[in-house]
């Protein structure tokens, strides 16, 4: 098994995410890939999220229909700060012989060192880091400390391509509590959710046909 975990807020998820995730799948040969929204970011234990439950369904919205493509609640039920460390540890111990592949995109990597437990994170999963067009090359010289050369040479193999998408989860919420579209930008079902539950500043709606309200364009 090959597995791919796929870590993050998802607040909202958005068609980069998607795009991430099916870029990884089909280069890496994984089997599956498993988003996993944290309940705590380290890097946003001051920063409010949506509800947990709501980012689980966006996410179960987005994905449903891929074969591949899954979503966890493993590190909201856990609660408290989701670091990477724990839950890959979690699913290596659920499958000892399988293979973990860690998502990162490349300045996550330039990250990484600095991550709790940074070396057994290198030990428990390959980054498959995403490298877009353009973009500066991933810094794996900065794994030094953490990896041997060997396993640093396996990274560098996994490195994924994928097309430039300017999106951001900052700039869907903007965009929604500005009463902006964001059409093409989050899957249409995950729109309809969000204008639904008047998420990220959106009104409520009165009625699932209604539809969003129109404002001055941009």
């Amino acid at each position: 098994m090959r597995l791919g975990l796929f870590g993050g807020s998802f607040d909202p998820v958005h068609l980069a995410h998607l795009l991430l995730a099916e870029c990884c799948r089909e280069q890496a040969r994984l089997d599956q890939v498993l988003f996993l929204p944290a309940a705590v970011p380290p890097h946003k234990r001051d920063v409010t999220l949506a509800p947990a439950e709501h980012r689980l369904e966006m996410l179960r919205l987005a994905v449903g229909g891929h074969p591949a493509l899954a979503v966890s609640r493993y590190e909201i039920d856990r609660g408290g700060v989701s670091y990477t460390v724990d839950t890959l540890a979690h699913f290596r111990e659920e499958d000892p012989t399988g293979e973990l592949f860690l998502l990162l995109g490349a300045d996550m990597l330039a990250d990484l060192p600095h991550w709790r437990e940074a070396a057994r994170v290198c030990e428990l999963a390959v980054p498959l880091v995403v490298h877009r067009p353009g973009a500066p090359e991933p810094a794996f010289k900065d794994l030094s400390s953490l990896a041997s050369d060997a396993r640093i040479a396996l990274f560098r193999e996994h490195q994924v391509e994928m097309p430039p998408m300017g999106l951001s989860g900052t700039e869907i919420r903007r965009r929604v509590a500005s009463g902006w579209s964001i059409r093409y930008r989050v899957p249409r079902a995950v729109e309809k959710y969000i204008h639904a539950h008047g998420l990220y500043g959106y009104p409520k709606q009165k009625g699932p046909t209604e539809e969003p309200i129109r404002r001055k364009p941009e």
